[in-house]
């Protein structure tokens, strides 16, 4: 079969000379640069366009997603020029691995606790 290997489709090739995210600057607007995420789609650049558009000094935050069989990922970010559109785009990704690293401490607690309490009901027979 001519289908590629399914790891191709979103791990990077670095020996190839791949890199997960490239900024270009932006040449028809200052204080502005366009991410380009390799290997990503809509969910990725849906979820950091709407957490930069939250962030101060941004002025705008948008992306866009070429061809569906073309697997990257446009982000055109512009800050009103306190800080860099890369140190904006660094510091919300910091965040959204903290967010979903609690999110994922949060679920396995719970998991474990009601797996704890279906077991202990198990041994008495079903009674809580």
């Amino acid at each position: 079969m001519n289908a590629p290997d399914r790891f191709e489709l979103f791990l990077v090739n670095e020996a190839e000379g791949e890199k997960k995210i490239t900024e270009k600057p932006f040449a028809g607007t200052s204080n502005t640069s366009d991410f380009i995420l390799l290997k990503e789609d809509h969910t990725l650049g849906n979820l950091l366009s709407e957490h930069l558009k939250q962030a101060p000094h941004v002025l705008m935050a948008g992306y866009k997603v070429g061809h569906p069989n073309v697997p990257e990922v446009l982000i055109r970010l512009q800050t009103d020029g306190t800080v860099t559109p890369r140190e904006v785009l660094i510091d919300t990704c910091k965040q959204l691995i903290a967010a979903y690293g609690q999110l994922g401490r949060e679920f396995t607690r719970e998991y474990e606790l009601r797996r704890m309490v279906a077991a202990g009901e198990q041994e008495n027979g079903g009674k809580p």
